[in-house]
């Protein structure tokens, strides 16, 4: 039983003259590391077209814009998840315009909730700071206030 799920067919030279790229190739084009393509295939967002008698993986075309594709909703923060339903929705032909924007939008909620509570601990944060005189007493209300918040 083979390893791989791909039977090698190709030369490396020949996949390339066929407009295939190798997963270094396809990591340098479109900014992902090799190791997070691999990554994406464990996912199954990405699968490689074949390997070569050497086992490289090779990429076709719309593989590298689907690893861009990815790579920008990962840029906006959404999540594999999330990434994954773009995706599928992205390449639906017969898609509702509707559907994206109901995913848009509810990753800008969950946005605006890490925004709240960021903002909340910043000024936490920052009225601690406020209060330590930042010489060289050992007394410091910031490490104070850290010890304390945890207590109920």
């Amino acid at each position: 039983m083979t390893r791989f799920a791909h039977k090698p067919t190709l030369e490396l030279a020949d996949a390339h003259a066929q407009g295939l790229h190798s997963i270094g190739e396809a990591a340098k084009i479109t900014g992902v590391s090799a190791k997070m393509i691999r990554h994406y295939e464990t996912l199954g967002l990405v699968k490689p077209t074949d390997r070569t008698y050497a086992n490289y993986r090779v990429y076709q075309t719309r593989d590298i814009h689907l690893l861009r594709f990815i790579k920008s909703g990962r840029d906006l923060g959404f999540s594999m998840k999330q990434i994954a339903i773009l995706a599928s929705l992205w390449q639906d032909s017969q898609r509702s315009s509707a559907e994206v924007k109901k995913l848009a939008l509810e990753h800008i909620s969950e946005m605006d909730e890490r925004i709240k509570s960021l903002q909340q601990m910043r000024q936490a944060l920052s009225d601690l700071a406020a209060q330590c005189h930042g010489d060289n007493r050992p007394d410091c209300p910031i490490l104070d206030g850290l010890a304390c918040s945890h207590k109920h």
